[in-house]
């Protein structure tokens, strides 16, 4: 990961069927064709993924939007949340929420631990500022905040790494999907430099 890279051009394929419409992100070029291949693959998998989780196939779908969201597509680092909203009665929908984070030179996704140094302690560090932002922003937890894990959901954008969590995980849903940004220089020493977040550092 060199960060010489600028950005990577994103076309949009669809999948439809019976009350169903996902737009999938797909990386048409800015770098080799085994990187893209090892992005789109991983895109279209999670997109299934998020489709098998709200149910589909099945004929109780009566909506199904899937959308998607760039975070970071700038100095060889792509970051994308994949949304998928669906309804099949009741008071209201679901939606769920995937983000990938690719180095795009390679191809290369990560969870949240590869973002920093080895052994360094980032759970109980970005667990202490998550639970600063809930205590300032007045959050109305369900239950005790459950802490993160070394696979939470986050994305990258710009200069911030923002955690969240599902809908009804710690907050009622009228509250939407929790998320905690945490500017970079917030965390700046247990950054892996040669990681996507490190690239957001300077």
């Amino acid at each position: 990961m060199n960060g010489q890279m600028v950005m990577v051009p994103i076309a949009v394929s669809k999948i439809t069927d019976t009350n169903v419409k996902v737009n999938v992100p797909v990386v048409t070029g800015g770098t080799d064709k085994s990187a893209m291949k090892t992005m789109n693959e991983a895109i279209v998998k999670a997109t299934h993924e998020l489709m098998k989780a709200q149910g589909y196939p099945s004929s109780d779908i009566q909506e199904m939007d899937g959308t998607f969201e760039l975070k970071t597509n700038q100095r060889g680092v792509l970051s994308l949340s994949l949304l998928n909203y669906t309804y099949s009665g009741g008071a209201h929908g679901n939606t769920l929420q995937r983000s990938l984070t690719f180095d795009a030179e390679n191809g290369r996704s990560y969870k949240l631990g590869e973002l920093f140094k080895p052994d360094a302690p980032y759970i109980n560090r970005l667990n202490a500022i998550i639970e600063a932002q809930i205590k300032a922003r007045h959050l109305p937890l369900l239950g005790d905040y459950p802490g993160i894990t070394g696979d939470q959901d986050y994305y990258i954008a710009d200069k911030a790494l923002v955690i969240y969590f599902p809908l009804y995980a710690i907050v009622p849903y009228a509250w939407g999907f929790p998320y905690f940004p945490i500017s970079v220089y917030e965390i700046e020493d247990i950054i892996d430099e040669n990681g996507p977040l490190g690239l957001m550092l300077y």
